[in-house]
């Protein structure tokens, strides 16, 4: 019997990370996979996705090459290369990590981990024995009542990045982050496009004027947006799929080639062996403290599989937050509506903190500062100058309470704010902070000034 200082089932974005953080620390480790290291983040979500995503960047640009004084004819692209293309992305990565897996000397089981008792973890009939276990094992796509994949005709975000077609008309039920970056990316590529949403707005956790400049864009992008709308079956027909649900003005049906059913994930806890400690998931998501420890002793639960928020990155900060705890270490805890935020469609959007409606809820008097790109120079000699930062600012402190952006390169430039945030600075002290001319970065500076007396270009 093999004996470990931690075993991670999972190796994921938050696997791989605690368990190099733990190769690091000189902890004894074992990673357990079941299928590709990196999770679904390398392999079937974030990193293929943005790959994608860069393809219809470049299209778009070349569909409107005219306005920077390039004219060509006979403009052709294939999907199918371009999925290989993300293909070739993700498994360069892939081995990326498996390279610093067996730098840090950490042992990579190929299986599936189940959870015979406390320190106890069995592999293909094989038994492992630990101090500790993190569990890592992350989430799948949830479905609404009634309905199935089918990997043809209602698919997941996992097969809208194996198409090698475009649709002709793809229905996208559900707007959040994925549904929007997939309804962005098929439309650049020539899809007929319709986003059904239910609740008031698309990316409903974001701040509303964000959301609301978005719809605009898209829409005029031609992609449609029905909000309000309750999904209530999808049927299948000679390939076709249709879509019934119900809307402010009744009951409506729409036809289409694709259904992508994105209405959020699904934790992964089933057949870990959980019943066996005693852990019962709540909504499939595994309850856990601070530290990300469950109710039993010696076992952990990170990422998409410890519940909301589902972000790779939350994933991987937590791993290392549960790795030093298990090493002693002394650790902050995280503070998760400070975590950033991202959806990488055109134009992107990015946010930390409250919205300005959640401030207003919580009894703050607010200050808001707003600079549209319109105004950023950079912004303009690139042609891509829709959208705006918006800071949410506790008007007594002057404490940051949230920020927003939406608009070019909008998951780069929330950085600078996050460090803003962790150092507790203020929106004064982004407003004096010099930026170099021309930059995108300037916007932040100026929505900063907004806060107080004004900014300079507004």
């Amino acid at each position: 019997m093999s004996k470990y200082d931690i075993i991670i089932i999972g190796a994921g974005p938050g696997g791989y990370v605690a368990a190099i953080r733990a190769g690091q620390l000189g902890l004894r480790v074992a990673i357990v996979e079941r299928e590709k290291v990196g999770g679904i983040c390398l392999n079937w979500g974030c990193i293929p996705s943005k790959s994608l995503l860069k393809n219809a960047e470049v299209l778009s640009y070349m569909k409107n090459a005219d306005k920077f004084g390039i004219t060509f004819d006979n403009l052709q692209y294939d999907l199918g290369k371009a999925m290989s293309r993300s293909r070739q992305v993700s498994e360069r990565l892939v081995k990326g990590v498996q390279f610093l897996l067996k730098k840090n000397k950490v042992d990579l089981i190929e299986g599936e981990g189940r959870i015979i008792d406390a320190g106890k973890v069995e592999v293909g009939g094989q038994q492992l024995e630990t101090k500790n276990i993190i569990i890592a094992t992350g989430s799948h796509p949830r479905l609404l009542p009634g309905m199935e994949f089918d990997g043809e005709t209602v698919i997941s975000s996992y097969d809208a990045l194996k198409l090698t077609e475009v649709p002709s008309k793809l229905i996208v039920v559900g707007g959040g982050a994925i549904g929007v970056e997939f309804a962005y990316f098929y439309r650049m590529y020539g899809s007929e496009v319709v986003i059904i949403e239910f609740l008031p707005h698309i990316l409903p956790n974001e701040d509303e004027e964000i959301s609301k400049i978005l719809e605009k864009s898209l829409s005029a992008q031609g992609i449609e947006i029905l909000t309000r709308c309750g999904v209530q079956d999808v049927t299948k027909q000679n390939g076709k799929g249709t879509v019934r649900f119900s809307s402010p003005s009744g009951e409506k049906v729409i036809e289409g080639d694709k259904i992508l059913i994105a209405i959020g994930v699904a934790g992964n806890s089933e057949g870990l062996g959980l019943e066996n400690l005693g852990i019962e998931p709540e909504k499939s998501f595994i309850k856990v403290n601070e530290k990300m420890a469950t109710s039993v002793e010696g076992i952990y639960a990170i990422g998409d599989v410890a519940g909301p928020p589902l972000l790779a990155h939350v994933a991987s900060a937590q791993g290392v937050l549960a790795v030093e705890t298990i090493a002693g270490r002394e650790t902050a805890d995280l503070i998760y509506e400070d975590m950033p935020r991202a959806t990488y469609c055109h134009p992107q959007v990015a946010s930390l903190g409250l919205t300005e409606a959640q401030a207003k809820e919580r009894g703050f008097k607010i200050k808001v500062g707003k600079f549209l790109f319109q105004g950023n120079g950079k912004a303009i000699a690139l042609d891509d100058s829709d959208g705006m930062v918006k800071f949410v600012v506790d008007e007594e402190f002057g404490e940051l309470l949230g920020a927003h952006i939406i608009g070019p390169e909008a998951a780069e430039l929330l950085a600078e704010i996050g460090v803003a945030k962790q150092l507790e600075y203020s929106a004064e002290d982004i407003a004096r902070t010099v930026h170099t001319h021309p930059t995108l970065s300037e916007a932040i500076m100026e929505a900063a000034l907004a806060v107080g007396d004004g900014a300079i270009h507004a």
